[in-house]
């Protein structure tokens, strides 16, 4: 039987392409109202008083809610994924530019909208801090004042790693070279914005929320926590979603204020916020100022890796990492390379600024983390004077070493590291590249060649590790075989574009001899679907992939018994081949999972204790993460005059274990490396020194077009993770990870001649430019 297994088109794309998608700004319900949202334009300021008066009296206005009328209803407050609180709507005072300050229900969006303008917000300014560098300072304003004995503007401390062996091996050390530098706010920017649309049934109590949501279940379980309804009278449904990449884990004030909003008037309210409220307010990726030092001998051998991060949280700490991991796995910081000793520090801080920190594809922070590593290693290979390709390749993981654990404690899966690389360096004709390079110098032309070797660290994860809020991480399936052998599978992760419709139909249908277009695969609806942690962190293969297999072959055991009774065989004589259970040493006596799934519904006389139908669920705890890799060569060219960076090629080699379908994985990593070249070349959320955001719409905030990006030349080299049911590890952040190191990598060679060490991103050409002068900008940071 051919497998289930490959290439195949996306059976969600149908409905896609045709435009018959269903987001949730589609929904539209008898009766529903509009919600809209006022922000406040300062970053930190007192609230004396807020007239909602005028706005109360427009004639389209069916409710204004301030922050007071929240907290009669003990709503005012929420908490954060990283067990802070956040303020629903502002009663104090505002923390940030954009932070929610009243919410207007009326009849339609543009009354809703209008009626914002008749708010009367009286605000005495208080002293802004934009500069994560300044917040511990004895002097800097302390922004959450309404915490009990907050006195300051520190978050936590979180270590990992041996210290003491560390600073021993770089106490040995020939050559010592250290780094500072910054992985700067960026943005998910999702093409479909956040929103909700909230029904509290009045007669029923039952609440129905159409959600932007990669989380359902954990929001329906946070929401009963929060409101107090009974949980089974909360029903999430996430509809089609366009892209997340972690924007939409978390819970966001307009989400809860809609639902206020519906308990207020009786009436399904919408909130949809548009492009510019995306940007300011929701949930913001990396902001992390690093400090870098790797140890290594005279001859390259790598020793030791030392890391001190300042994360910037922004005004609440709302980010959505497992709670044992304050700075989420950044401490894979050690990339792919066999050190000795590694150590690394963060401290956490609040700022004026807008909460979050871990969207973004970043896989709990192991993007920093590999962004520092490659960085360091490049940074060493000048120091030495050594090609970095082959640095790399002295430093790499062996394969005889796996299961490799690291210095920090993460326990690799597998790996055939330098494969990956010489495979990269192949593709790309490494050293015909080189001898290019050395052309164009010598006629005063700036080319880059730019590596990077990742390792992630996705599928969170083991219970006894890993949980959020309390809730662990683990993922259910529920599999129901129909009578006429088709199949409807229910999963607890939430699709965001990567083809779950369509690679966990192959999943199933591998296990059972059947086609993927014979399996529905149901999911966004906590009424349908089991419970789970939701997709991010490219957990949905590792985890709920695992999960349908491990229900899948539930079913396939349960079809044995009722074979076994069809063909009047004991169970142990089957064997299962060719997608059917047949007797070992006749195989003209078998039977399939359709002619199975007929008779499990018939009178066919089972067993004692063995009931009909084919059906079962499992809920799954991973043992460990799953470690995909891979191998990035960046190609670029710079034009001195303008500091502009042309990415010629891209050449990236990734390892995500058994590939169910290669096209879609091919499409997460374009997308990926797509994302890498944003982040490095264009990508900033910066603030000035007053606290007002500059990448507030999409002609201050870049992203890259088929026409910065080159034509992706992609590889792969599979090796099967030993602990997932069918050897996969996961893809969809990899790029994302391993990319931005690589381009950053490429100019910085070019700018070498210059006699430019390191520059922050994005690398814009005015970044450049500024670099080759002798003068690098901090690009976090602007004058007011």
């Amino acid at each position: 039987m051919k497998s289930a297994y490959g290439s195949m088109r996306r059976k969600e794309d149908a409905r896609f392409v045709r435009g018959l998608g269903t987001f949730t700004d589609d929904v539209a319900l008898p009766g529903m109202l509009h919600g809209a949202i006022l922000r406040s334009p300062l970053a930190h300021a007192r609230i004396i008083s807020v007239d909602t008066a005028a706005a109360e009296a427009h004639p389209k206005v069916r409710a204004v809610i301030t922050g007071e009328t929240l907290e009669r209803r003990k709503l005012a407050w929420m908490p954060t994924l990283s067990r802070d609180v956040q303020a629903v709507l502002a009663t104090d005072k505002v923390r940030f530019q954009g932070q929610e300050v009243a919410f207007v229900v009326a009849e339609d969006a543009y009354a809703a909208r209008d009626a914002l303008e008749l708010i009367d917000v009286e605000y005495e300014p208080l002293p802004v801090l934009a500069d994560a560098t300044r917040a511990l300072d004895p002097d800097a304003p302390l922004i959450r004042d309404d915490l009990a004995g907050q006195r300051d503007n520190h978050i936590f401390d979180w270590s990992a790693g041996d210290q003491a062996a560390t600073d021993a091996v770089f106490a040995a050390a020939d050559v010592i070279v250290t780094q500072d530098m910054l992985y700067p706010r960026s943005h998910p920017a999702p093409l479909e914005t956040c929103g909700i649309v909230a029904d509290l049934d009045q007669v029923s109590g039952k609440l129905t929320l159409w959600s932007t949501s990669q989380a359902p279940h954990a929001h329906r379980t946070l929401y009963a926590l929060l409101a107090g309804l009974p949980e089974h009278k909360i029903r999430i449904i996430s509809p089609d979603i366009g892209g997340g990449f972690g924007n939409k884990v978390p819970i966001y004030p307009g989400y809860l204020c809609a639902v206020v909003g519906s308990m207020l008037t009786g009436k399904p309210v919408k909130w949809v916020e548009d492009r510019s409220e995306n940007l300011m307010s929701t949930a913001f990726a990396r902001d992390y100022h690093m400090h870098g030092e790797i140890a290594a001998t005279r001859d390259g051998r790598i020793l030791g890796l030392r890391a001190r991060v300042l994360a910037d949280h922004g005004a609440f700490n709302g980010s959505a990492q497992p709670t044992k991991f304050p700075a989420g796995f950044f401490h894979i910081f050690t990339g792919s390379y066999d050190l000795r000793a590694a150590y690394c520090e963060v401290t956490g801080v609040y700022t004026n600024k807008a909460p979050g920190g871990v969207a973004y594809s970043c896989s709990f922070r192991i993007a920093e983390g590999v962004y520092l590593v490659e960085r360091m290693v490049d940074l060493l290979a000048a120091e030495l004077a050594m090609d970095p390709a082959e640095l790399r390749m002295q430093n790499l993981i062996r394969p005889e070493q796996f299961p490799y654990t690291g210095p920090t404690g993460w326990e690799y899966d597998s790996g055939d590291y330098p494969r990956a690389l010489r495979l990269a360096l192949d593709m790309a004709g490494y050293d015909a590249l080189r001898r290019e390079q050395a052309e164009k110098r010598a006629r005063g032309e700036h080319m880059g060649i730019g590596l990077s070797f990742f390792t992630e660290g996705v599928g969170a994860g083991p219970r006894k590790h890993m949980d959020i809020l309390g809730l662990s991480m683990n993922d259910g399936a529920d599999l129901r075989v129909h009578p006429t052998g088709t199949a409807v599978l229910g999963i607890s992760c939430q699709t965001q574009g990567q083809g779950h419709e369509t690679t966990f139909a192959q999943l199933v249908a591998e296990e059972l001899g059947l086609s993927p277009d014979d399996v529905e695969v149901v999911h966004g609806d906590t009424d349908r679907t089991p419970f789970g942690l939701g997709t991010y962190g490219s957990r949905s293969t590792p985890v709920s992939g695992a999960a349908a297999v491990v229900a899948a072959r539930k079913v396939r055991e349960r079809a044995r018994i009722v074979a076994a009774a069809m063909l009047e065989a004991a169970p142990d004589d089957l064997e299962w081949d060719g997608g059917r259970w047949q007797v070992r040493g006749d195989p003209e006596q078998g039977r399939t999972i359709a002619e199975i799934a007929l008779a499990a519904h018939s009178g066919l006389d089972l067993p004692d204790g063995v009931d009909g139908h084919l059906d079962a669920g499992t809920v799954y705890n991973p043992p460990n993460l799953t470690y995909p890799y891979g191998a990035y060569i960046c190609v670029i060219d710079l034009d001195p005059g303008t500091g502009e960076v042309l990415v010629r090629r891209f050449v990236a080699v990734d390892d995500c274990g058994v590939r169910i379908n290669p096209m879609i994985v091919e499409g997460q990593v374009h997308g990926g490396l797509a994302d890498g070249v944003g982040m490095a070349l264009m990508q900033v959320i910066t603030y000035d020194t007053d606290g007002n955001c500059l990448g507030g719409s999409f002609m201050d905030y870049l992203l890259p077009t088929s026409l910065e990006c080159p034509s992706w030349e992609l590889g792969e080299t599979v090796t099967p993770c030993p602990h997932h049911p069918v050897g996969a590890k996961g893809v969809g952040e990899s790029a994302t990870v391993g990319s931005p190191a690589a381009v950053v990598n490429a100019v910085m060679d070019a700018l070498r001649p210059f006699g430019v060490r390191h520059a922050d991103m994005p690398l814009t050409p005015a970044n450049v430019w500024s670099a080759m002068q002798g003068r690098p900008v901090r690009t976090d940071l602007a004058a007011s």
